[in-house]
Parts: C-alpha cells; sequence; structure tokens
C-alpha cells in the first residue's frame, strides 16, 4: 500500500528541485557565455595589443595632455593678446574718433579764421573806402549847403523882383488914374520920350498941386503967402537935411526916385519895407558869419602851438596852394593817419598775444615746478627696497610725455564713468529684478531661484544671474512658444468674433433697408419705418477692440466669483458695441399719428411718447421687419410669405381706423399674414377687414372633447385667386378629423 497523497508531495518537491536545477543550469550557461565572451575580448585585446602598447599609450597620452595644456596656455595667452588687442583697437578708435572731431573743429575754426583773416585783408580797404566816402560826403553837404544858400539868396532876388514888378504895375494902374483926374490931359502918350519932360514925376506932381491949390486960392493973398511960407520953411530944412548927406548918398536917392518905387508915395512906402526887411536878413546873415568866424578863431587859437610857431615843418609839396589843394592833402593825411592807427592796433594785438603766450608759458613752467616738487616728495618717501627699482624713463619728448599723461587720465576717466554707468544699470536690473520677484501676480510661483532673488542682497544678484538666467532659458522658450500659440488662438477668436460683428451691422443695415414701407401712406409712403444709424469702424480698429472684448472676457474667466456671462450671443453683443464706440448706435422709429407724419423718435422714448395703439402698431411693424429679415437671411427674400402673425385681442388697445390701416399695410408689404382674434364686436374696426370669420366654442359633453367651429362668415370679402398668377405657396400635407357618428340606442 502507497500514500498518494505523500506520493503527489514528493512528485511537487522532485518537480520544485528540477526548476530550481534548470534555472541554476540557464544561469551557468549564461555565466559561461559571458565569460567565453570575456575571454573573447581578452584574446582580441591581447592580439591587437602586445606587450608594451600599454606604456606607449601612456606616453602618448601624456604627451597628449603637456601638447593639450601648452595649447591651453596659448590660448589663454592669444586671449589675453586678443583681448588687449581690442582693448587697444576700442582705444585707437575712440582716439581717431577724438582726433576726427578735433580736426573736423580745427577745420571749421581754419575756416572761421580764414573768412576772418580775409575780412581784416579787407578791412583796410574798406576803412580807406569809408574815409573816402565821408570826405565825399562831407564836400557834397558843403556844395549843397553853398548851393542851398544861393539857392535861398536868389529866392530872396526872385521875390524881390517880383515884389517890384507888382509895385510898377501898381504904379502904372494909379498914374494912369491919376491921369484921368487931370483936366485937359491929353489921352494919347507919346511912345519914345522925346518930349517927355525932364523933369521928374514927384516934381511934376508937386507942380500940379501947387498951381491947383494957387488956382484955388487965387483969391485970398493972405492964404497964399502962408502957404508960400511954410512951404519955403520946409523946403530949406529938407534942403539943409539933403546937404548933411553925402554925394553917394545923393545919386542913388535920384536913381531910386527915378525908379518905379519911387513914383509915389504908396510904392516909395512899399520900396521902403523891402529894404527893411533885406537889412534884416543881411544882419542875420553877417551875425551867423560872425558867429562862425569867431568859433574859428577861438578853435584855431586853442589849437595854436605855445611857442607861436607851427606845429611842425611842412615841405613844399605839403604846403597847399589854396582851399581846393588843402582839402585834397587833408584827406590824404586823414587815409594814412587811419593806416597808420590800423597798424598800432595789430600791433597792440601782437603784444596782448605775445603777452598771453608769456603767461601761459609762466604758468607751465609753474605747473612743472609742482609736478617736480611733487616727485620729489614722492622719491623721499620711498623706502630703499623702492628705490632699486629705477623706473624706465619715458622716451620721448616731455610734450608727448604731457600728452600721454593726458591720454591716460583721460582713459582713466572715461573707465570710471563706464563703470559708474555700468554698476548703476546693474543696480537698476537688481531693484527691477527684486519688484518683479516681491509682486504679487508671482505669489503662485514656487520656485528656489524666486526664493533666492527676494532674500539674497542686492549686491549679490549679479553673481547668480547667469547661473538663474541658464535654468530660467528652456522655460522661457517654452512659455514663449505657449504665448504665441496663445497669440495665434486670439488672433483667430478675433478674426472670427470680426466675422460675425460685420455679419451683425450688416444685418442692422439690412432691417433699415427692409423697414421701408409701401406707396399711399401719405408722408410714410416710401420712407424707412427703422432708421439704424452708426459710425462703420475700421479693421485696424475694429480689430483692436474685439481684440479688448476678448481679454476681458479671457481675464474674467481667470478671475473668482465673476458674474460675467461669456455665452456666445453675450460675447457677440458686446463685441458690437465695442466695435460702435464712442457713439453708439441710434435708432429711431416713426410714431403712427392720424395723418402719418414722418416724425422720429428714439426707440428708448417710446413708452413715454407713445400710446397703447401706438405702441402695439410699432410692434407689429417691427416684428414684420424681423420676419422679412429671417426670411431674407434664409435665402427667401424674393417669396412674398414671410410667416403668420397671431395677435391676441389687438383691436381692444388699438381700435384706431389708422392704425389698422397702417398695420395692415406694413404687413402687406413685408409679406405678413396678420390674424386678429377678439371678442369685441366693434363694427367700425371690423369693417377695415377684408374677411371676417366669427367662430363658436362647442362641446362634446359624452366624450369630454372641446371644439371650435366656424359661425358664420361676416364679410367674405378675399379676392378671387387668379388663375394666370404663379402660386407662391402649396400644401404639401394635410390631416382631417372626422366626427365619429352616433351610435342609436
Amino acid at each position: 500500500m502507497h500514500d498518494e497523497h505523500a506520493a503527489d508531495e514528493e512528485r511537487q518537491a522532485l518537480r520544485a528541485r528540477a526548476t530550481a536545477r534548470d534555472e541554476e543550469i540557464r544561469r551557468l550557461a549564461a555565466r559561461l557565455g559571458k565569460d567565453r565572451e570575456l575571454v573573447a575580448r581578452l584574446t582580441s585585446w591581447r592580439t591587437g595589443c602586445p606587450a608594451g602598447r600599454l606604456t606607449e599609450l601612456a606616453r602618448a597620452a601624456h604627451e597628449a595632455r603637456a601638447f593639450a595644456e601648452e595649447c591651453e596656455a596659448e590660448l589663454a595667452e592669444a586671449r589675453t593678446v586678443r583681448a588687449e588687442a581690442e582693448e587697444a583697437a576700442v582705444e585707437a578708435a575712440r582716439v581717431r574718433d577724438e582726433r576726427q572731431e578735433t580736426a573736423q573743429k580745427a577745420r571749421r575754426a581754419a575756416d572761421a579764421l580764414a573768412g576772418l583773416a580775409f575780412r581784416l585783408r579787407e578791412r583796410a580797404a574798406w576803412q580807406a573806402k569809408l574815409r573816402e566816402l565821408a570826405d565825399d560826403a562831407t564836400e557834397a553837404e558843403a556844395r549843397a549847403q553853398a548851393c542851398l544858400d544861393r539857392a535861398r539868396a536868389a529866392d530872396e532876388d526872385r521875390r524881390g523882383a517880383q515884389r517890384a514888378a507888382d509895385d510898377a504895375r501898381r504904379t502904372a494902374r494909379a498914374l494912369r488914374a491919376e491921369r484921368s483926374e487931370i483936366a485937359g490931359a491929353p489921352d494919347d502918350v507919346p511912345e519914345d520920350g522925346a518930349e517927355a519932360p525932364q523933369a521928374s514925376l514927384p516934381a511934376l506932381r508937386e507942380a500940379y498941386r501947387a498951381a491947383s491949390q494957387v488956382y484955388e486960392k487965387v483969391g485970398v493973398g493972405a492964404d497964399l503967402r502962408a502957404e508960400q511960407a511954410r512951404a519955403e520953411s520946409d523946403e530949406s530944412a529938407a534942403r539943409a537935411e539933403l546937404d548933411r548927406l553925402s554925394n553917394k548918398v545923393r545919386t542913388r536917392a535920384e536913381q531910386l526916385l527915378l525908379s518905379p518905387d519911387g513914383s509915389d508915395g504908396p510904392s516909395r512906402q512899399a520900396a521902403a519895407a523891402r529894404a527893411e526887411e533885406l537889412v534884416q536878413l543881411l544882419e542875420t546873415r553877417m551875425s551867423g558869419a560872425s558867429e562862425q568866424l569867431g568859433r574859428l578863431r577861438g578853435e584855431a587859437e586853442r589849437l595854436a602851438p605855445e611857442n607861436g610857431e607851427a606845429h611842425t615843418g611842412l615841405s613844399d609839396e605839403l604846403v597847399p596852394r589854396d582851399a581846393e589843394h588843402a582839402q585834397a592833402l587833408l584827406r590824404t593825411a586823414s587815409a594814412e593817419l587811419a593806416s597808420r592807427t590800423e597798424a598800432l592796433e595789430q600791433a597792440r594785438e601782437a603784444h596782448a598775444e605775445l603777452l598771453e603766450a608769456h603767461r601761459a608759458a609762466e604758468d607751465a613752467a609753474g605747473g612743472f615746478d609742482e609736478i617736480a616738487a611733487m616727485l620729489r616728495d614722492l622719491l623721499r618717501e620711498h623706502t630703499p627696497e623702492e628705490e632699486q627699482e629705477q623706473p624706465e624713463p619715458y622716451p620721448g619728448s616731455t610734450e608727448e610725455a604731457r600728452q600721454s599723461a593726458a591720454e591716460a587720465r583721460r582713459s582713466l576717466r572715461g573707465c570710471a564713468a563706464d563703470l559708474s554707468a555700468a554698476e548703476s544699470a546693474v543696480r537698476e536690473a537688481s531693484d527691477i529684478l527684486v519688484r518683479h520677484a516681491n509682486s504679487t501676480r508671482y505669489e503662485q510661483v514656487r520656485t528656489p531661484a524666486r526664493q533666492q532673488i527676494r532674500e539674497l542682497p542686492a549686491s549679490a544678484l549679479p553673481e547668480h544671474a547667469r547661473k538663474w538666467a541658464d535654468a530660467f532659458a528652456p522655460r522661457l522658450r517654452v512659455l514663449t512658444d505657449e504665448l504665441e500659440q496663445l497669440e495665434r488662438n486670439r488672433d483667430s477668436i478675433v478674426d472670427r468674433l470680426r466675422g460675425l460683428v460685420e455679419s451683425a451691422l450688416a444685418t442692422l443695415r439690412s432691417a433699415q433697408r427692409l423697414s421701408r414701407l409701401p406707396e399711399g401712406l401719405g408722408e410714410w409712403s416710401g420712407q424707412e419705418f427703422l432708421r439704424i444709424r452708426f459710425e462703420e469702424p475700421d479693421q485696424a480698429t475694429l480689430t483692436e477692440r474685439l481684440g479688448e472684448v476678448i481679454d476681458e472676457a479671457t481675464r474674467s474667466a481667470v478671475k473668482k466669483n465673476s458674474d460675467l456671462r461669456r455665452d456666445g450671443m453675450s460675447l457677440l453683443l458686446r463685441g458690437v458695441a465695442a466695435a460702435l464706440r464712442p457713439k453708439g448706435i441710434a435708432v429711431e422709429i416713426l410714431k403712427p399719428d392720424a395723418v402719418l407724419r414722418a416724425e422720429r423718435v428714439p426707440v428708448g422714448q417710446m413708452g413715454d411718447v407713445f400710446s397703447g395703439g401706438q405702441l402695439l402698431t410699432a410692434a407689429i411693424a417691427l416684428y414684420c421687419t424681423m420676419a422679412a429679415l429671417r426670411s431674407n437671411d434664409r435665402g427667401r427674400d424674393k417669396h412674398r410669405h414671410a410667416g403668420t402673425l397671431f395677435l391676441d385681442n389687438p383691436i381692444g388697445r388699438a381700435n384706431a381706423t389708422y392704425l389698422l390701416e397702417l398695420q395692415r399695410a406694413v404687413a402687406d408689404a413685408l409679406g405678413v399674414q396678420l390674424l386678429y382674434t377678439t371678442g369685441l364686436f366693434d363694427t367700425t374696426a371690423l369693417a377695415e377687414f377684408p374677411l371676417v370669420i366669427r367662430l363658436r366654442n362647442d362641446a362634446d359633453l359624452r366624450a369630454g372633447l372641446k371644439y371650435i367651429s366656424v359661425e358664420e362668415h361676416l364679410r367674405p370679402g378675399l379676392p378671387l385667386p387668379d388663375p394666370a398668377e404663379e402660386a407662391h405657396s402649396e400644401i404639401t400635407a394635410t390631416r382631417m378629423f372626422k366626427r365619429p357618428a352616433p351610435t342609436s340606442g
């Protein structure tokens, strides 16, 4: 007998040992394969690398390492040389720029100096010409003054001659009048003076007057003798006064008495007045001449030498022969004096320049002494170890050394300024970086770099800048790609929204166009029931404003507890409102009234201006417009039927005849079928409809059903269809309900 259970366990144990042995065999076989492969590789390596090959390879590696180190040293030296060359190139470029700028300034200064020198060379000629012109002007003024004096004298003579001629004519008229008064005087006067009396006219006149008096007083002897005595006494007094005058005066007086000025008393008085005026004029001229003579004498006495001799001796050719020669010599002397004065000014300027150069040399010498003293002090302060190192003297001249030192100081100042600017830029960039890291926008960013930027001092930030830049570069590329993708998505959304907005604006324009009323409505004929006005935005402005709408919707989506709706219609409405900013859209509607005046009212004022019937009429017109617009959008703009509108008791609010006519006219023009339902029996209102059907409510009490049946046709006034007219609609399906016949019994 045997135990099956024990046999089963034994079989399981044998199977387990066999499995373990198989695993061990496979493992050993794998190790054997690896060992064989390793042996093959070692054999191949020993074949390809005989004894001594490792030493050669080590030596070659050492040589390559040494060569690499030499190359690195040469590379470092080359980089140093390259950096020095770049610095030298930068310095040379800077020096070149400075030299070019200096040369440019020197050229400009040379041009300016050349122009100034030319003007200075021409200055002497200009001054000489100016002096000649001044002398000519003086001579011209003198000649003009002389001509003016002669003109004044000639004018006075002309006036005197004119006055003399006037006096002569006046004397002639007086003599003619006097001759006409003389009794017995002949009318004809001989032209030649052969028979003329030799006595003067005053003597003849006096003789005539005496004869007349004698003739008149011939009868009175005493009066005549008294008159004769007075006349004799007057004659003796006048003769005594005449004898006291010189012969020249008596001769001139006789000439004046024989002239026309002495013909009568008025002529003599006028001549005496003219003589007085001439005397005054001559006295005025004489006083002016005396004053000028005194002034010239005073100036001559002031300028006269003290010893009474001449100021200087003149050669024979410089002694003036006459006044004109003296003026010519004076002009020549003035020109020579001006040239000598100009030469003196130039000499003074040269002397001033030499003094300035001398002072500059003294200042330079003083500066050199100060530098030498400073160097001596520095040499005294040096230690013996420092004195052993003798500095190399500058190979160039002193001027070159100064220029080199000045350039070095200038370069040092430039480098210091660049260093200060760079440090300032680094500090500013560090401040900006810290502000960005501390901004509330990045509170959710949990990166070690942000924590380090916030905790490290500002002076330590530049040391870690390169490490942070390398760490942020991959993330920057990823974010840049994501932002570009977002921007492309935003542009596509904006383009799609722009198309929808443009379609909406086109719909508004179509609504205004389709609301045109038919003819036969008075002033409303051909008018647009709706007037929609807005400014069409350009493409760039529209794109920008729609982008703002998209950005606002995106921000509201990110915010928590935002009540801004983000459905399609709300977004489209906001896009239309943004596109029509700032004026927006203005909608006006015609106000229905009894006379149909073309009066438009904004839609916002309809509730305040319109009555109930007018509001209903406007609502029906708006519905008809929207139905026509919907039919137009579906491509059925040429189809007359645009829909049906059921109205629940509209006559209760709009029972006026003109309102019903207007409702039906608008609906007929836009292809909308109106169905009025009312419980009122208003015959005036019902008379406006071509078809009136009276309905009745029925009920089947047994079946529990309610029906509406036609009671009667009050006005079957629909026109009969024209068989020639094309049908615009057809019935495609119908449903008929047949009331079951009642069962008997």
